[in-house]
């Protein structure tokens, strides 16, 4: 009982806070990590230990999913060079700078525990980091590199940690084994979400040939395919992570949304779209919930000198280190990239320097982070404890809260001004790609429309046909590349747009008056607004574009 009142009390705090972030200009994962804080903080308040393993897998699959399905692939394959030097390169670049760093300014802390929790600080969130990144003042290049990085990175970053600990738990480490252990992981990943895949299709197909099949069972396979994907992946001691994100990817291109009913496919959007706010807000609540108890317990080690300044201080150093390496990095690449072409005799895209402090301010840390971190052993084999393990869940949780205070307070400053005014590409090849689907319309349709009908048939057939050609004009006028004649045909599409919406108002209006009068029941009620509330939609997602 204690458990669903729990979970109640979640749900309730993720959804007030979708409301209480339009009142005040933070982020939303700050909110509700401040949220949960203030759940936890009283003594008598809100206390639960998480289970990392539990943890990574009702939360981590679904949502890396996600965002890799709605990842822009063209682009993502168009910048493999930058994310994957990113998720790889500047992984291993951390731990051993950060590793050391972290030594020096503690030295209590083993030089092997410093690499591991450098290797567990090493990815960045893509939860917070699409969160946090304005993709209005951030430059579309980036953006893009930040999504791909943080969905690749966290793989790279975790089975470093495990071969950390390892190394912590058996005391010695092979960087050959470590390095074929390494691609192990990633290749069985890949294919783990490889095969998940194949089994969702295969799944679906068969679901397709007996007939008559509810939707919900279809979008229910789509739900468990992250799942399996993960689960399998770890079985084999893969990474269960990088399958989710293979799934997730491989999905858009795979044509399994073929399979997929047109319910299917709009209760699938629909609920992926709430379960993924529903993860996202549970996750960042759960993770301040850890944070008085972490808070509470400064270790010695970190408050010999003041109880207050040297934690902080020690804490906000670690995370402007971070942030310097990997400015450095970017910088080196940059560099890289520079010469590589100057060599070539190609055109070199290199980032200018605000460009490269938004790319490293914008690296921020979450719930991978806290989870990884908190399934450090307790004990050695020999049973004595493992070497400052509190020491580091405490230096993890505060890099991850001050990274996300710098990256909200400074990034805005940063990239203001980063992108310059005017029409946004993927804005422009929207248009572009209405008006082609227009014209391709207009064509089918006046095709169908004389299709040899004589008398009052052809005559009702081609009526029917001016009509529909009609809309699909205003359309393209609306797209027009000419100014003036794009303005007028918005206004027309505006006052168009205003009365359809006005009507389906009082549609909406009569099919309650007519239910409270009990001429229509429940279903035909709910049927009703079901096609109601799908054309507002969108007429509203129409109206949002114009």
């Amino acid at each position: 009982m204690q458990v669903a009142v729990f979970i109640l009390v979640v749900l309730v705090f993720v959804a007030l806070s979708g409301a209480l972030v339009r009142l005040v200009r933070v982020p939303l994962p700050v909110l509700q990590i401040a949220m949960g804080a203030a759940l936890a903080w009283p003594v008598r308040g809100i206390h639960v230990e998480i289970d990392p393993e539990l943890f990574l897998l009702v939360f981590i699959p679904p949502l890396l999913f996600g965002d890799a399905v709605a990842a822009p692939k063209r682009e993502l394959l168009a910048l493999r060079g930058p994310i994957l030097d990113l998720a790889v390169g500047l992984v291993f670049f951390t731990i051993v700078g950060f590793g050391y760093a972290l030594h020096w300014l503690v030295p209590s802390i083993p030089l092997v525990v410093a690499f591991a929790l450098a290797a567990v600080l090493s990815p960045t969130d893509a939860v917070a980091v699409s969160s946090i990144v304005d993709r209005n003042v951030v430059p579309a290049r980036l953006m893009h590199i930040l999504e791909g990085e943080s969905l690749l990175n966290d793989a790279s970053g975790l089975v470093m940690f495990r071969f950390a600990v390892a190394a912590v738990l058996t005391g010695s480490f092979s960087f050959a084994a470590a390095s074929l252990s390494f691609l192990y992981a990633v290749a069985a990943g890949i294919l783990a979400g490889v095969a998940a895949l194949i089994i969702a299709a295969k799944t679906l197909q068969l679901l397709n040939r007996i007939g008559s099949v509810p939707a919900e069972a279809q979008v229910l396979v789509m739900i468990l395919m992250p799942f399996i994907a993960y689960l399998g992946a770890e079985h084999v001691e893969a990474s269960g992570i990088l399958a989710a994100v293979t799934a997730g990817l491989l999905t858009g291109g795979s044509g399994i949304f073929r399979y997929l009913g047109l319910s299917a496919r709009m209760q699938t959007m629909s609920l992926w779209t709430t379960l993924s706010f529903v993860f996202n807000g549970a996750l960042f609540i759960l993770l301040g919930l850890q944070l008085p108890d972490i808070i509470r317990h400064v270790p010695s080690e970190l408050s010999s000198r003041h109880w207050l300044i040297e934690p902080v201080a020690t804490v906000l150093i670690l995370t402007l280190c971070l942030i310097a390496l990997r400015f450095l990095w970017i910088w080196v690449g940059d560099i890289a990239t520079w010469l590589g072409a100057r060599f070539g005799k190609r055109k070199a895209e290199t980032f200018g320097l605000r460009v490269r402090l938004a790319g490293s301010v914008a690296g921020v840390r979450g719930a991978i982070t806290l989870a990884g971190i908190l399934s450090l052993p307790l004990a050695m084999p020999d049973g004595s404890p493992f070497p400052a393990r509190d020491v580091v869940i405490f230096l993890a949780a505060g890099v991850i809260i001050c990274s996300l205070v710098i990256a909200s307070l400074a990034l805005p400053k940063i990239a203001r001004g980063l992108v310059e005014p005017g029409e946004h590409p993927g804005a422009a090849e929207e248009r572009r790609a209405r008006v082609g689907a227009a014209n391709a319309a207009i064509a089918r349709i006046e095709s169908v429309a004389n299709d040899g009908s004589e008398g009052e048939e052809a005559g009702a057939r081609l009526a029917v046909a001016d009509s529909i050609v009609a809309g699909y004009r205003r359309r393209i006028a609306a797209s027009d590349e000419a100014d003036e004649a794009r303005a007028e045909a918005r206004e027309a599409g505006r006052l168009e747009l205003e009365l359809r919406l006005a009507g389906i108002e009082a549609e909406r209006a009569a099919v309650r008056a007519m239910f409270r009068s009990r001429e229509i029941n429940d279903h035909t009620m709910q049927a009703l607004f079901a096609e109601i509330t799908l054309t507002e939609a969108l007429l509203k997602g129409r109206q949002g574009r114009k």
